[in-house]
């Protein structure tokens, strides 16, 4: 599958944190204290977080329409990192199940 459209919306600087964000998302999944239902909402304040220092870094906003464009683009390319991270979990998790599957020898069928 060609994944390149993500090059497309994600800045080429941040693409970087992808796969960083599903390597965090798996070490969440591994832990006990962290339910699944709130990986993606925390892998979505991480790549937020990783998005706005990665914003601050390259400009110095200066004024109040420039410190809400590198709010948006910090809340935009964080959730679309995050995003990308678990649609990138879900393609690889799926192939691994579809594998396993094809893996299993098919169970009888019942003779009447």
């Amino acid at each position: 599958m060609d994944l390149s459209f993500w090059g497309e919306f994600i800045q080429p600087e941040l693409l970087a944190a992808v796969p960083a964000l599903c390597f965090f998302g798996t070490l969440l999944k591994r832990s006990p204290a962290v339910d699944d239902h709130k990986i993606p909402l925390l892998l979505g304040i991480a790549g937020v977080l990783i998005a706005a220092v990665w914003t601050l870094g390259q400009t110095t906003p200066r004024g109040l329409t420039a410190v809400m464009n590198a709010l948006f683009t910090a809340v935009v390319q964080g959730l679309l990192c995050a995003g990308a991270s678990v649609y990138l979990h879900q393609l690889v998790h799926q192939r691994h199940k579809r594998q396993k599957e094809r893996a299993q020898p098919a169970a009888p069928t019942p003779s009447p």
